[in-house]
């Protein structure tokens, strides 16, 4: 099993003075205010699975994240693979924390440092040693670590060209060149598709009760790991080289459990009248509006 953390934000633009129990950041999309969730995804057979939310605050920190995140995965009785983070995630303590729980992982590189910076901006593929300092209560540290570097050919793409070159702190058994470091850690763009796709199930609300917005964000992921186990075990046809998974679209999933949900609580669709509707709530045929 390989798993993946992630931070997300989404933005709040209401009242600024009331911004209490929010997590304020770095601004983006026109805002500095944020509903923020930090997930933890397993990759189970090339499916996303949602394992762990937890609501982000003023004064939560990556490393603190991180800390409760693999504590969960200490808890479960199966071998991790490795840890994909995003570059959230990136620095000393969150890297400390990795290596002493002794997890394989694979975290994109945050240019910090003249040094840094120079091995990004020339040369070709190659694998660096690097390290970042850490201090806590006065204490300092340094923890050590190889840097893919990986360098690609823009070729147009984006409308740039030159030489495009992405670092990766990784320490992983099976990672063994910058484009392995680069094709591994792809894994984790998935959870971008879980993001857009929790949008098409989840409620719209405008309450600030922090703990209403968490339970349906909670929800909405949890919809998706019901949809994708059924889909895999009971909709996909077993074949050798692995199974057929054929077309049920997760929109047309969300829209069946609305069916039943309506169904099972009995939804009201008509009122009883004490007398018949007059000629006002019956629609007129087009040859009466063309007469009028």
């Amino acid at each position: 099993m390989e798993v993946c953390a992630d931070l997300h934000l989404r933005p709040y633009y209401g009242d600024e003075d009331d911004t209490d129990g929010l997590y304020h950041s770095e601004a983006k999309r026109g805002t500095t205010s944020f509903h923020a969730y930090a997930t933890l995804y397993a990759r189970v057979r090339n499916k996303r699975y949602t394992l762990a939310v937890r609501r982000l605050e003023d004064g939560d920190t990556a490393s603190s994240v991180l800390a409760e995140f693999l504590g969960v995965l200490d808890g479960l009785d199966t071998e991790v693979k490795a840890v994909y983070l995003d570059r959230g995630f990136y620095d000393s303590k969150c890297l400390t924390l990795l290596q002493a729980h002794n997890y394989a992982y694979v975290v994109p590189v945050i240019r910090w440092g003249e040094a840094i910076q120079q091995e990004l901006s020339e040369g070709w593929s190659r694998v660096i040693q690097h390290d970042l300092t850490g201090k806590l209560d006065g204490h300092s540290w340094t923890v050590e670590f190889p840097v893919y570097i990986d360098c690609t050919y823009l070729n147009g793409r984006y409308d740039e060209h030159g030489v495009a070159r992405h670092g990766y702190a990784a320490d992983a058994p099976f990672i063994e060149t910058p484009r392995d470091a680069r094709y591994h850690y792809s894994k984790r763009f998935g959870i971008e598709s879980s993001y857009r796709l929790s949008e098409q199930a989840i409620a719209t609300t405008t309450t600030r009760d922090a703990t209403v917005r968490l339970l349906y964000v909670v929800v909405s992921l949890l919809l998706q790991n019901v949809w994708r186990y059924l889909h895999y075990e009971y909709v996909a046809t077993p074949r050798r080289g692995g199974r057929r998974l054929w077309w049920w679209p997760y929109k047309e999933f969300v829209n069946m459990v609305r069916r039943a949900a309506w169904t099972a609580l009995a939804v009201r669709r008509a009122v009883p009248a004490n007398r018949p509707p007059d000629d006002r709530f019956h629609r007129q045929s087009l040859n009466g509006i063309a007469a009028l």
